[in-house]
């Protein structure tokens, strides 16, 4: 795994980041699965996904903590967690969902996943929890790649809703270190 960067400056995400967070959720969205969706199916989860409201709600929400990646001034990138009850078959009570982890186009590959990784690992263990989960798309080998990498193992599936086509995301979830890093 990369070695975060010196330069990746981490912060948590306030309400004033809301048009930021829209802005820099549907940009990678759709960098990254537009593709391989329909336009109309990708224009209804974004506009329902990515608005500045939508954001403003999120931010709102006491369950919900977002990190932003910064380096040299720009942001490269996000991750949401959600303090929430996980799926069943997560396995673990004490859990925290990585609802999103973004980074944008030309900053993968640069450390900023790991940066986000980390960040995430250490506010869960920070807050007391055993487990951390998430979902990726069954069709995203390299996001898959990514969280294996880093201890994630598929332990379940759920329907993810893009516009009207019904997708099967994988449910991946690993144990925390006492630490919370690798």
């Amino acid at each position: 795994m990369a070695e975060n960067p010196s330069n990746i400056l981490i912060r948590q995400a306030t309400a004033a980041d809301n048009e930021l967070l829209a802005a820099i959720g549907a940009e990678t969205f759709r960098d990254t699965f537009a593709a391989d969706n329909t336009p109309e199916d990708m224009a209804l989860y974004l506009a329902g996904s990515f608005s500045p409201e939508r954001q403003a709600t999120e931010l709102a929400d006491p369950a919900s903590r977002f990190l932003i990646a910064s380096l040299a001034g720009d942001v490269v990138g996000y991750v949401r967690l959600k303090f929430a009850p996980p799926p069943v078959s997560v396995g673990a009570e004490q859990a925290v969902e990585i609802a999103r982890l973004y980074a944008r186009k030309a900053w993968i590959g640069h450390g900023v996943g790991a940066a986000l990784m980390r960040a995430s690992l250490a506010a869960a263990a920070q807050a007391g929890l055993t487990t951390i989960w998430l979902d990726v798309w069954e069709k995203n080998p390299r996001a898959i790649a990514f969280y294996e990498k880093w201890g994630f193992r598929i332990v379940g599936e759920q329907v993810f809703q893009l516009g009207s086509d019904a997708q099967r995301d994988l449910l991946m979830a690993r144990p925390l270190e006492a630490s919370g890093t690798e």
